[in-house]
């Protein structure tokens, strides 16, 4: 008997594509997972207790953008958001993980409009129409929860609301792709597909990834690819998706201070993330919030 390829019909009669069924099936029969995707990929997969305290630091993460939330306003600077997150953070018992993190010298990352990622708080205040992203990571009893989102500030326009919705609806159909037996692959092609099909573009150079109980670590989660492609999703994995989608062109550069990414186009760009597991039947969300609220 030939055998199936991953798209094929699974020969169980399930109805189900062999990669969703039995490839998966096969491939753990008698094999110690753990240890597999450990040694193969060092992708280090969570047992339960692990999970429930990325849940809880993934649960404060989205309390305090919720604060962030609260306070945004015009003419808030972006190191009074760092104030908020750096002060929040504390007073629960956690610690901000970008602080000092291979020198960054800040407790959160805030980009606006046309900052892709890594933006450093400084005196900058908001004005009507921008768009800020905030990225939080609290590390809480050793585990570390990641997540941000983009908020309009004011009035936005319509390539801010554009951008936006574009970004937030990326992150929704990544996430969508999360289960046993779907690949890293996957989750790029829903992502790119959606994303370009809106005429956006994906950035290439940075990246979801492997979190929990370090703040990075394999795999890698491209937000562009090929179906089918990829390391085959299983129960216990934990990574972020964090697509950063440009209204303009996909290039970028980074500036003098080494971490401010920008749009090399001058375009807008937006992000929204979350940190999920891939679960025995599809994933949960460790950061719970819905992206398109309010949009």
């Amino acid at each position: 008997m030939k055998k199936p390829g991953r798209n094929d019909p699974c020969p169980c009669g399930s109805g189900k594509k062999y990669k969703n069924c039995c490839l998966i099936k096969n491939e753990a029969a008698g094999i110690d997972l753990k240890r597999l995707y450990l040694q193969k990929y060092r992708i280090r997969l969570k047992n339960k207790d692990d999970i429930e305290g990325i849940a809880q630091a993934g649960q404060l993460a989205v309390e305090t953008l919720d604060l962030v939330e609260s306070r945004l306003r015009i003419g808030i600077s972006t190191e009074e958001i760092n104030t908020i997150v750096h002060e929040f953070t504390i007073a629960r018992g956690a610690v901000p993980a970008p602080l000092n993190y291979r020198g960054f010298p800040k407790s959160v990352c805030v980009s606006v409009n046309n900052v892709i990622c890594h933006g450093i708080p400084d005196p900058y205040k908001l004005k009507d129409g921008d768009i800020v992203n905030v990225d939080v990571t609290p590390i809480l009893n050793g585990y570390y929860g990641d997540t941000s989102k983009t908020f309009y500030v004011g009035t936005p326009g319509r390539d801010a609301v554009k951008i936006v919705k574009v970004a937030a609806e990326s992150l929704v159909r990544g996430v969508s792709k999360v289960k046993p037996g779907n690949t890293l692959g996957d989750i790029g092609y829903a992502i790119q597909h959606y994303a370009e099909g809106q005429g956006c573009s994906v950035v290439r150079e940075f990246v979801g990834h492997g979190v929990g109980l370090d703040f990075h670590e394999p795999p890698q989660v491209l937000h562009y690819g090929r179906k089918g492609e990829g390391v085959i999703l299983v129960p216990g994995m934990v990574f972020t998706i964090e697509p950063m989608i440009n209204l303009g062109k996909k290039e970028l550069r980074v500036l003098d201070d080494d971490w401010t990414a920008v749009t090399l186009d001058g375009s807008l760009s937006a992000q929204f993330e979350q940190t999920v597991v891939v679960t025995e039947n599809g994933c949960r969300i460790l950061t719970p919030f819905d992206p398109l609220a309010g949009l």
